[in-house]
Order: C-alpha cells, then structure tokens, then sequence
C-alpha cells in the first residue's frame, strides 16, 4: 500500500513538473508572439519616419512591418522607394523583405543580420538616370546605410535575393531592358569566417537576360576592402540577344537588327589588382550600322575625342590588364550610312565573319591578330587581315585588304554623292595595304574597274540633256583608262608621310584613311580627265 502511494506521488509530481517545464516557456512564447503585433504599427511609423529623414533625394512608403519577438526577426512588405524628381515609377518595390539574427555567427560571438528578399523589382529609365547623374550629393552622403540601419541595426553578414527583376527603360518604353528571375546569394560579407583569405566572401548570381538569355555569375569578394570592395569572379552569357540594346545604341549613332551573344570569362578588380580576361565572345547573325548625320556631326567629333582619349589611357596602364582571347563574328553585316551626303548612301559588308584573337591593352602580350571574310555590298569577296600592337603614345599596326569583283551598281548612291552619276554595269575591286608605326603611315590602295557601263538611255533620259551628256563623257573617260589586255579601269594611290594627329585611335585611322585614300583614287579615274578636278 505504502508503494503504491508513492509511485501515485511520484506520478503527480513529474506530470506537473512536466507541465510547468513545458508550460511555461509555451506561455512565454505565445505570449510574445502576440505582443509583438501590438509593436507592429508603431514600429512602421517610426522607421518610415527615419527612413524619410536619412534620405536625400529618395522618400520610401512602408504599408506593413512586422516585429517577431521569438526569434527577433523583422519582416517588411510592399517596400518602395522612390525617386523625388521623377517618382513614376518606383525605383524599388519589395513584395517580402525578412531580416533576421545570423543565429549561425552566434557561436562565433558575433551578432550579425541575414536579409532575404523575394520578388524585389528595380525599375530605371533615362530621366531618373539623368536626374541621378546631376545630383552633386554623392553617394555616400545620400543616406543609403542608415537608412538599412533604420530597417535593421546588425550589420548583413548573408544576403539572399530569389526572383528578382531589373527594367530599364531608355527611349523607347516599348523596348525595355530587362532581366528577370534574377537569383544572388553572398555570404561571409562581414569576414567572419575565412578573414586571412584575400577574397573571404562568397557569392553567386544567376538572370534571364532579355527573355532567351541567360548569365550568371560565381565569384568571391572581400566586401570590406580599403578604399574599396574586391572582387573576382567568373562571367558566362548564353544566347543573349542583342537588338534589345538597339535604343540605347542609338544614342552613339549605331544602330543593331538581330544578333546573339554568347561570352565567358574572369574578371578581378580590388585596390591592388584590376584585370578582365575575356575568354571568348561570339556574336552571330547581327546587323550594326554607324549613322553619320549633320545634325550629329559635332557630337561624333566630341565622342570620337573622348573615345581616343580612353584608349590611350588604358593602353600599357599599369596595375590594368584587358585581354580578350577569342573574339568572332559570324554572318553578321556591318555597315556605314553617310546621311550627310548630298545623295546619302551605306557602304557595308554582308556575310561577315571576323576572328580577333590575343587582343590586349599590354604591349607584353604580344600582337593582336584579326582575320576577316566578307561580302563587300553583298557581292565582292572579301578578305583581309591585321596585326594590331598596343603601342603607348600612338597607333601601331599593319592592314591588308582586298575586295574582288564587287558588282559597281551596288555602289550608285556612293558615286552619285561623291561623283554625281551612276553606272548601269560594271564590277569593282581594290587591294590596299597600310602600315602604320611611330607616328608614321606608308601603303597603297589601289582599286579596279571592268566592263563599265555609265550611260543608259532608257534609265538617264528623264534626268536632263546635260547630265545625259556628263555620264556618256564619263563612259568614255573610263574606257579609254581600260586595260585593253584585262579590260579594266586602275588606278593607284600612294600612302605616305607623318601623323597629323599623333593621339588619333587606332580606328580613326583606317576609317579616315581609306574613306579618302578610296575617294582620291576613285574619283580621279572618272571626272578628273573630263573636269579638270576632282570633286571632294
């Protein structure tokens, strides 16, 4: 009997041992959890009043915060930001921002944050660029870190972002770019772990670029670098397609139809360190034209100038390696239109496929090679070929081209603007060599012409008697220049003497030089024997 009122005793007493030790803390918690609804709506006001305040030239609109006093985490939703100036649209939205103690980091004795974000969208587009560029407040005085320590007061230590999306829109809203489903995930942000390391934190990056693109991104950084973070990383692109950027290209005169990208490579940049390495890029089935235009004259001139001044810059810069291995273009057409011509004409290459391989901003890395074939006016086979040095102080490379049998009424718009008539019939080529080194230019071109035929009564009557009679003189010119052997009109033009523009770009050289070695040599064979002069 006596056991039995002992094992009852001891029964009760465990079972209510029980209760209070499970009790209790369940109490506890239930009722944390809902006292911390009583914190929420206070809680917002105050952060959406201090977020405002730490803000310059940005304002946020905060609609729910909620403080969970379990596990001391914070959770906001419907965040945005936006920009004063121009606040349509949102620069920011976030649907579900969750901040949290690293629980992890505890054991290490350090109280840090992990913030994860879904759903965020970052919208931008040209005014609020602008508006953003001429704002004299620099970045660092804008307010952006209290502003995050207004959200939460432990410094990030991991950041998750899932499915998140960039727009930009520049001048055509119809045509945004944008990336979506847009993943990153950084850890180690605050050194924690890993700090003898020079890149200590981790972090990948992964987007849909453009709907059918891909690119991602896995690297690693040392977040709290001096002056400035370090990072390095590996890039890789798939399938990007690139008329997307055609209205932001616009803004350089250029403009792209189709086209698909594809690139990898590495790239490391830190206060002591600064290097891209392009493994390979591939460009396929693009079309590009550069417009030049007299309502865009002075500012071509200005970019060109800037553009030149860059490069020089950068060639044999210390401390700075650019270098792409492999770099091609595959049947795409690349092409100029002069609509500044009295007759505006395009002078382009279809079917081009272009290999430049070891290009490098280091004279140390030996010559950059380029190999191209082409269609010149979708007709003249073309090849030609470059070494390319990168040279402080000036250009330095060597050029040889040659175009063979390009059928000349592709190019009637180029001799009406240039030599104020057509052709019927006739095929054109020309081979040129250039070399340009140490502030010197020597070479050639020289081009052919066979079986022309200026004159045509049926197409030329309804242009006048007196340009009637200019063409057939023309006619005439060129077949008493004709080779009576090969039946061919040539001619040669000599390239030879000094750099007027020692600090000219690589780029503004050939262009220049054949656009008026070609007119100087063209010309001359047509009006200079009918005329007396040749037109410029």
């Amino acid at each position: 009997m006596l056991q039995a009122i002992k094992s009852w005793s001891k029964r009760v007493w465990n079972s209510s041992l029980f209760r209070w030790g499970v009790g209790i803390p369940f109490t506890f918690a239930m009722a944390l959890y809902i006292a911390s609804y009583f914190f929420d709506e206070p809680l917002r006001r105050n952060m959406e009043k201090n977020i405002n305040r730490d803000l310059k030239g940005y304002s946020v609109r905060l609609p729910k915060v909620h403080l969970q006093l379990l596990d001391l985490s914070l959770t906001l939703k419907e965040l945005t930001v936006l920009q004063q100036a121009h606040p349509d649209p949102p620069v920011v939205s976030i649907p579900y921002l969750k901040a949290s103690i690293h629980w992890k980091e505890i054991f290490s004795g350090k109280l840090v944050a992990e913030f994860k974000l879904d759903r965020p969208k970052i919208n931008i587009n040209l005014l609020q660029l602008r508006s953003e560029a001429a704002n004299k407040v620099s970045l660092k005085e804008r307010g952006w870190q209290q502003a995050v320590e207004e959200i939460y007061p432990l410094k990030i230590n991991n950041l998750k972002i899932s499915n998140a999306s960039i727009t930009y829109i520049d001048q055509d809203p119809k045509r945004p770019l944008v990336l979506n489903h847009l993943n990153l995930q950084a850890i180690n942000i605050r050194n924690i772990n890993l700090p003898d390391q020079v890149y200590p934190s981790s972090f990948h990056l992964d987007t849909a670029i453009f709907d059918s693109g891909h690119g991602s991104i896995d690297g690693k950084a040392n977040f709290l670098g001096k002056p400035y973070p370090g990072i390095k990383g590996r890039m890789k692109l798939d399938k990007v397609p690139l008329d997307y950027f055609n209205t932001v290209s616009a803004r350089s005169n250029l403009t792209i139809q189709g086209g698909v990208l594809g690139a990898s490579g590495n790239a490391e940049y830190s206060p002591k360190v600064k290097i891209a390495h392009l493994e390979k890029m591939d460009i396929e089935g693009m079309k590009i034209d550069y417009i030049h235009s007299q309502r865009t004259a002075v500012a071509e001139k200005k970019r060109a100038v800037v553009v030149g001044k860059k490069a020089r810059e950068i060639s044999n810069k210390s401390g700075l390696l650019l270098r792409a291995d492999q770099v091609s273009l595959t049947d795409c057409t690349i092409g100029i239109i002069n609509e500044a011509a009295r007759n505006p004409y395009r002078v382009y290459f279809a079917d081009t496929n272009l290999q430049l391989s070891n290009f490098s901003n280091q004279f140390s890395e030996g010559l950059a090679k380029a190999r191209l074939t082409a269609k010149f006016m979708g007709s003249g086979i073309t090849t030609a070929s470059g070494n390319f040095r990168p040279e402080k102080g000036s250009p330095d490379f060597d050029l040889f081209i040659k175009i063979e049998d390009t059928r000349l009424t592709a190019m009637n718009d180029l001799l009406r603007a240039y030599g104020d008539f057509d052709v019927s019939d006739g095929i054109f080529s020309l081979v040129t060599e250039l070399h340009v080194k140490n502030d010197a230019i020597s070479g050639y071109i020289k081009p052919f012409f066979r079986d022309v035929q200026v004159y045509d009564r049926r197409r030329d009557k309804s242009r006048g008697i007196f340009h009637e009679m200019y063409e057939m003189m023309v006619g005439g010119v060129a077949g008493l220049l004709e080779n009576r052997s090969r039946q061919e009109v040539a001619t040669k033009a000599t390239i030879a003497g000094s750099l007027k523009n020692p600090q000219t770009s690589t780029w503004q050289i050939v262009a220049g030089l054949i656009r008026n070695a070609f007119f100087k040599a063209i010309l001359p064979s047509f009006e200079k024997k009918v005329t007396g002069t040749a037109k410029r």
